[in-house]
């Protein structure tokens, strides 16, 4: 027998090998996929056994590849979050809108019209869904390893209760971030109510967890404006619990219950409010004499202009526009309206990757720094014909208007970094001429009837939370504040804070910066007697002046 003759006997031998361990696999695979899939039909099964390799093991990946859609719809329960992470979850999504337990009919549900309780019995909430919140948990401690110093503050007035009786309704971006804040002001003693600022930003699985441990959070991801509304007022209005504090981000909830339970709102010990729009709302009702409560302007404290605006925005306006668009930043021309904590954050960005930014700015000392820093200031109208990306960051309404979306050209991004969803006109843009096709999450194309199209992010919202996440150790310093703020407020002897809007005293920004410097392992020069004397500084701080601009 010659030796080709031996080969080829053999090659056979083992083909039939393969096939039969092929059969051997298939019919395993059949028996638990019968089991599990009962209502199966035939067309769904033969597209699972395509999966199956029936040749060499070396085309099974390509099978799996090819078939990675089909095979999503079914994975086994082992295997259902890997696959929901790693497959059905792009790069063009926020980990925050992940539904890793969720299936296609229950997305298409409102959480107003499910009926959820938790493992306590408890159906004081509404949310996405309930069954996500050991998913959260685990984010939420993700989110502590970053938050040490938020976590050190918990730790030191755990026993003291420095909350005890507080009774604090909050709405702002409900994160895994937010959600360390709220625990630690549960752990200080406080009963929380919680709803979101923001219709894109909740991240579903964490506000199920929340909720999972009692506290009633009234929010998920793409909320209509009527829910939006109607989740703020389940917070505030319930039977036997009646708020004393508030935290809000952007003024909503301030205003709603100022609005509609003027009552309450009288009631209530203290606000504390960190974004640009909510305080200039709050001293807009102070200068009308309409503020009959104390409230605390977080965001001008240096912890948060400096971090959160600055450097927070400085990483997480490059981070949204690459998961939403995929763009390019060399050589591109991006006008950034406004030059303020926020604006200069993302011009550091966008120059440092080769950007050609321009500036917009009302305010003669911004457009001095911005001329400073390299950047041109110019008019909106100047650019907006040849500009690739327009990004507003004032917190004011109308900077983008229809007739400047009109002029724009075609592949043009559009985008907002303010707090506020008015600073780009959107509601010019739904009308019967013009096209709205989306493409991604929170990616629109807004197409005009000559077939240009205009790529609005967010529909006008907060990019860097609605489209990706910001950094941890950012959150984890505005958070330190927030809870200091509400802690002074709540503790504060009567008198010491009137009917108006105050600043963050030095003391607290210098405390919470302190915190967090363990981090990097920085270690603070003290002042010797003689140089506290020189200066007329006591050695322990504050160590600058109220007036003092970092």
């Amino acid at each position: 027998m010659s030796e080709t003759t031996v080969e080829v006997k053999l090659e056979v031998k083992q083909a039939s090998k393969e096939v039969k361990e092929s059969e051997n696999v298939a019919e395993k695979y059949s028996v638990m996929t019968v089991s599990k899939n009962t209502e199966m039909n035939m067309e769904e099964l033969s597209s699972a056994f395509s999966a199956v390799p029936t040749h060499k093991p070396v085309k099974k990946q390509i099978q799996f590849v090819e078939d990675k859609q089909e095979f999503s719809r079914f994975p086994t329960k082992a295997g259902r979050r890997s696959l929901s992470r790693s497959i059905s979850q792009s790069s063009t999504d926020s980990y925050s809108s992940a539904a890793s337990y969720t299936d296609s009919s229950d997305d298409e549900t409102s959480p107003r019209d499910k009926t959820q309780v938790n493992s306590k019995g408890s159906s004081d909430f509404c949310v996405k869904n309930i069954k996500q919140a050991e998913f959260g948990r685990r984010e939420i401690e993700i989110a502590e390893q970053d938050m040490s110093a938020l976590i050190a503050l918990r730790k030191r007035a755990q026993s003291e209760k420095p909350l005890a009786g507080a009774k604090i309704v909050g709405c702002t971006h409900i994160t895994a971030q937010t959600a360390v804040l709220i625990e630690t002001l549960v752990a200080l003693g406080a009963q929380c109510r919680w709803t979101a600022c923001n219709i894109y930003s909740t991240q579903n699985e964490v506000a199920a967890a929340l909720s999972e441990i009692g506290v009633a959070v009234f929010a998920w991801k793409g909320e209509s404006e009527d829910d939006f509304w109607w989740c703020i007022d389940r917070c505030v209005n319930t039977e036997g619990w009646q708020p004393n504090m508030i935290l809000d981000d952007g003024g909503d909830l301030t205003h709603w219950m100022y609005k509609k339970y003027p009552n309450v709102f009288k009631k209530i010990r203290g606000i504390v409010e960190e974004s640009v729009t909510g305080v200039h709302r709050l001293y807009q009702l102070s200068k009308a004499g309409k503020l009959c409560v104390p409230a605390m302007n977080v965001n001008d404290s240096v912890t948060k202009q400096k971090f959160d605006n600055l450097y927070c925005c400085r990483e997480s306006i490059l981070d949204g526009l690459k998961r939403t668009t995929d763009v390019m930043f060399g050589g591109k021309q991006v006008v950034v309206c406004g030059y303020g904590e926020v604006g200069k954050g993302c011009c550091a960005a966008l120059k440092a990757l080769g950007a050609i930014v321009y500036i917009t700015e009302i305010d003669p000392i911004c457009a001095l720094q911005a001329c400073m820093d390299g950047f041109r200031v110019v008019k909106l109208n100047e650019v907006i014909r040849h500009v690739d990306i327009t990004i507003t960051c004032t917190g004011n309404k109308n900077v983008v208007t229809r007739d400047q979306l009109d002029r724009m050209k075609n592949g043009s991004i559009v985008c907002n970094m303010g707090h506020s969803n008015t600073e780009i006109d959107v509601a010019s843009l739904r009308t019967p001429e013009l096209t709205w096709e989306r493409v991604r999450s929170q990616v629109d194309h807004v197409i005009w009837p000559d077939g240009k199209r205009v790529i609005l992010l967010a529909e006008g919202r907060l990019l860097n939370l609605s489209c990706s996440t910001v950094p941890t150790f950012v959150l984890s310093i505005t958070a330190t504040t927030q809870a200091l703020a509400l802690i002074e407020l709540y503790n504060a002897p009567e008198g010491r804070y009137k009917q108006d809007v105050y600043l963050l005293p030095k003391k607290m920004d210098e405390y919470v910066a302190s915190l967090h410097l363990a981090t990097f392992d920085a270690h603070l020069t003290e002042l010797s007697d003689e140089q506290a004397k020189y200066l007329g500084l006591n050695k322990n701080g504050p160590f600058k002046p109220n007036y003092y601009r970092y």
